[in-house]
């Protein structure tokens, strides 16, 4: 027989793990920014994360769930960057 150590734990992170993928699916809420301000498009950007943050806050210790958030703000940070240069593209060539 066999005994693997751990697997109990690692059970239980990937319980946490589908518990904070449902919570985090869909819609998290609304940032506005303005693309033409710097400031703006940063006070989004945390706006996002502190969003992100609150909903896995119950898992935070559950690192397979912090890979995802990081992940997560990550792909959040750099949507709200896009979407300021391209708000900034049509701008111009209007």
């Amino acid at each position: 027989m066999i005994n693997i150590s751990g697997l109990d734990a690692l059970t239980h992170q990937l319980d946490q793990a589908q518990k904070a993928f449902e919570e985090l699916d869909g819609e998290l809420g609304v940032v506005n920014f303005d693309p033409n301000d710097p400031a703006s498009i940063e006070a989004a950007i945390q706006e996002v994360e502190i969003l992100v943050d609150t909903k896995a806050r119950p898992w935070a210790d559950n690192p397979l769930v912090s890979q995802l958030v990081e992940g997560m703000k990550e792909q959040y940070r750099q949507g709200i960057i896009d979407r300021a240069a391209a708000a900034r593209l049509e701008a111009e060539g209007k």
